[in-house]
């Protein structure tokens, strides 16, 4: 899995079942086909890459001052803007987009969890041999 190529796809995938699973379970989503799906994935892949780290910017302090939540503000904010961009895909208002973003967000971290696997222990620095117990070297 070390393809760009691949690993574009596979973040398009997983944001396209994070979209169908929000207009799935959220009132105020919907999408009317797989084609506008598409459009609608690739739209805010596109944001996210573009207008996301200048609202971040722009945006830091109040950031700051939610411990971090005023990035689902943000995220919910890009997904309003598809909605009002993209013709066949509904998003009814602020809290519907919230909601969307949220499942959105969930969505990706779970396969980014899946994806990750076990952590691997740390690497020495030095190349010596463990000798037995804990030892202070001076």
């Amino acid at each position: 899995m070390n393809s760009p190529l691949l690993q574009l796809f596979l973040r398009w995938l997983v944001l396209a079942v994070g979209v169908t699973i929000a207009t799935k379970l959220i009132p105020g989503i919907g999408c009317d086909d797989g084609t506008t799906l598409l459009v609608v994935v690739i739209l805010l892949s596109f944001f996210n890459a573009i207008l996301k780290p200048l609202l971040v910017l722009f945006t830091l302090p109040f950031i700051l001052l939610t411990m971090g939540l005023g990035m689902v503000v943000i995220n919910a904010l890009l997904f309003m803007l598809v909605g009002s961009l993209v013709d066949g895909f509904h998003v009814a208002g602020f809290w519907p987009a919230l909601g969307g973003a949220v499942i959105v967000s969930v969505t990706n971290l779970l396969a980014s969890m899946l994806w990750r696997g076990p952590p691997r222990p740390p690497r020495r620095r030095d190349n010596r041999p463990r000798r037995g117990g804990d030892v202070i070297d001076i």
